[in-house]
């Protein structure tokens, strides 16, 4: 091929361009993408980009929003078949596993949150993962990772990684030298959590990062606990970012879904993998998403103002024994979430006086929470990490990671603070008025 452009689907108002040769020339160079509607935010405002960046309007009936395209094949032409001989059908539309017009367009959305080249969606959070590590590790490969891991992950690297002859160090993401020391020659990533479930602790992304470039490895974060409102994690140096966009993306607990956004390059590294695992997301799904996308900003917002007042209403009480929420002046991390974060989380986690008994009590005390794994969504959601997302960790891991007996994590939605405050407020006196909990 000689320097003609390959351009992006016909389908596409301005469609993207691949400049140079694809396969045998040196000057081949990846566009970012694909995008459907291909045209940037008009403003600069993380709201603005969110609403706009992204969405199609429709050029046949002038809808406004991108339409859900139900289908799962596409009218195949000279086009569709020069991209499957030349090297770049993930630029066309053939079948919707390989891509949907609803699926480039919340991708989109998702990479210009980001700030990345490109972002793909995923059928879940642990596909997004899966598909990512299986992509940037070969087989014999070691990974580091945070021993504060999300529970689906750890299992991957304990359960599934043996198997496929792949190997995991696990290590406390606040001991910088311990990461560092646990690289060894074939390690291939680094693996960590922006913001730790469910100790919330804030970890140093940009220090983890001057760590990888240093030796030579890729650092992938989960940054589902910090959205890109919160902070654009590839802007700190991270290659791939991941996210669960069943929680703060999509807000309205009705999905199941996972981005992964990063250089061109290293995205069209994984698309490879969500074909071979199926793990593609249906685009009904991606309306949805695109939809709460729309409002995360507006929505981070207020789940930070209430998660801050309550937050610092259970700090004051007697039988709550700790606090953790990064934007307290109390958390460990307080001076590096004020450094990384734009504004706070809207998850608290807190530890009460008479452990586990006193725990699962207080869930059945309150009204306004809603006891369900999960987070991120509208309304507030609460569990405990003994018998939901660290259930499969024994009682010794627990206690390594700070998980006491009596641990609660809630994730606060966007109700009224002084309505959450008045719920807890009633709550912690009808489980202390009990007298097997009076002298806990």
């Amino acid at each position: 091929m000689s320097d003609k452009t390959i351009q992006g689907d016909t389908a596409s108002k301005a469609p993207r361009n691949t400049t140079g040769g694809w396969l045998s020339d040196l000057d081949r160079k990846r566009a970012a993408g694909p995008f459907l509607a291909d045209h940037a935010s008009p403003g600069t405002g993380m709201s603005t980009t969110a609403v706009h960046a992204g969405t199609h309007d429709d050029p046949r009936t002038g809808a406004v929003g991108t339409p859900i395209y139900q289908a799962s094949t596409f009218v195949l032409g000279d086009n569709q078949y020069k991209s499957v001989e030349d090297g770049f059908v993930r630029d066309r539309f053939i079948y919707s596993r390989y891509g949907n017009p609803s699926q480039w367009a919340v991708q989109e959305k998702l990479a210009a949150l980001e700030g990345a080249e490109s972002a793909i969606v995923f059928s879940s959070g642990m596909a997004a993962i899966t598909s990512t590590v299986l992509a940037l590790m070969d087989k014999g490969a070691h990974v580091v990772a945070s021993s504060d891991l999300y529970g689906g992950t750890f299992n991957l690297f304990n359960q599934e990684f043996p198997t496929l002859g792949m190997f995991a160090t696990l290590v406390d993401p606040h001991d910088y030298e311990a990461i560092e020391a646990a690289i060894q020659p074939n390690t291939q990533l680094m693996y960590f959590e922006a913001i730790t479930n469910p100790m919330l602790k804030v970890i140093d992304i940009p220090r983890l990062s001057e760590i990888a470039k240093r030796r030579n490895v890729r650092l992938v974060v989960d940054a589902t606990f910090a959205p890109p409102v919160a902070m654009r994690t590839l802007d700190h140096g991270v290659d791939v970012v991941i996210h669960s966009a069943s929680k703060y993306l999509n807000g309205h607990s009705d999905l199941i879904a996972g981005v992964a956004a990063g250089p061109r390059k290293l995205i069209d590294m994984i698309w490879p993998r969500l074909l071979n695992f199926g793990g593609s997301l249906d685009p009904h799904a991606c309306f949805l998403l695109e939809r709460g996308l729309k409002t995360l900003a507006v929505r981070m917002r207020a789940h930070e103002e209430s998660a801050m007042a309550l937050a610092t209403y259970l700090e004051g009480q007697p039988k709550v024994q700790k606090v953790f929420y990064p934007f307290l002046e109390s958390h460990p991390d307080h001076a590096t979430a004020k450094r990384l974060l734009k504004n706070g989380t809207g998850n608290i986690t807190f530890v009460i006086e008479g452990g586990d008994a006193a725990a699962l009590r207080l869930v059945d005390a309150l009204s306004i929470p809603k006891q369900a794994t999960s987070l991120g969504g509208v309304e507030s959601l609460i569990s405990l990490p003994f018998n939901t997302s660290q259930a499969t960790f024994t009682a010794r891991q627990r206690a390594d990671v700070g998980i006491d007996p009596g641990c609660v994590r809630l994730s606060v939605g966007i109700e009224d603070a002084a309505d959450l405050i008045a719920d807890f407020e009633n709550a912690l006196g009808t489980i202390y008025a009990s007298k097997d909990l009076t002298h806990a």
